[in-house]
C-alpha cells in the first residue's frame, strides 16, 4: 500500500477518541480520511457499511480485512480496500479500532502510527458513559469491563507508539497534533 502512513486510534468508548478525531479533521480538512468499517448488527450508525453476517464472514475468510472483531454479538471489521481507497487520495487514513483490532493490524504490513486514547480513570470513564445516557445498565457494564481490559493492555510495552491520557481535552488534542505533525506536513506539502 502506498500513501501517507495510516493512524490506528484505539481506546475505550468514552475516552474521547471521537471528540479528538472530529476536532482534528475540522482543523485539518483535506488531510485525513476515515476508514469506514464494515459491520453486521441489527441497527444503523454512521461511519459503517452494513452487510450480512454471511457476506462479512466470507470476506474475513478470504483475507479481505486488515482487522475484524466481534463485540456483543456484532461483527466489525476494516477492509483492505477501505484503507487503500483513503491512501490513494493521499490522505492519512484513520482507523478507529479496539484492542483486538490493534493486535490484528500488528500482524500486517500496514506500518501505522499506533495511538491509544485513555481516560484518566475507570471512575471518570463510567461517569462520562453515564452522562451520555445512551447505555442500558447491562451494556454499560460490558463497556466498562472492556475498558478495564483496554486500559491494562494499553500499558504493555510495544503495543502503542504513544498513550494519551485524556484528562484535559485541549492538552490531549495538542499532544495528538504533535504526534501527527510530521505526517500532516507531508500531506500538506504534497498538495
Amino acid at each position: 500500500m502506498s500513501g501517507p502512513r495510516p493512524v490506528v486510534l484505539s481506546g475505550p468508548s468514552g475516552a474521547g477518541k471521537s471528540t479528538l478525531l472530529k476536532k482534528l479533521m475540522k482543523d485539518h480538512q483535506g488531510v485525513f480520511g476515515f476508514s469506514v468499517s464494515r459491520m453486521f448488527l441489527g441497527l444503523s450508525l454512521i461511519n459503517y457499511h452494513f452487510t450480512t453476517r454471511e457476506v462479512m464472514q466470507e470476506g474475513i475468510d478470504n483475507g479481505e480485512f486488515i482487522e475484524n472483531a466481534e463485540f456483543s454479538g456484532n461483527m466489525y471489521g476494516t477492509s483492505k480496500a477501505a484503507v487503500e481507497d483513503v491512501r490513494a487520495k493521499n490522505l492519512i487514513c484513520i482507523l478507529d479500532v479496539d484492542i483486538q483490532g490493534v493486535r490484528r493490524i500488528k500482524e500486517t504490513d500496514l506500518n501505522p502510527i499506533y495511538i491509544s486514547i485513555q481516560p484518566p480513570s475507570i471512575e471518570i470513564l463510567e461517569q462520562r458513559l453515564r452522562d451520555r445516557q445512551t447505555e442500558t445498565e447491562d451494556s454499560l457494564q460490558k463497556r466498562l469491563e472492556a475498558a478495564r481490559i483496554d486500559m491494562e493492555l494499553s500499558k504493555e510495552p510495544g503495543v502503542f507508539d504513544v498513550v494519551i491520557i485524556n484528562d484535559d481535552l485541549e492538552r490531549a488534542y495538542e499532544e495528538l497534533k504533535d504526534i501527527l505533525n510530521e505526517e500532516i506536513q507531508k500531506v500538506q506539502d504534497a498538495k
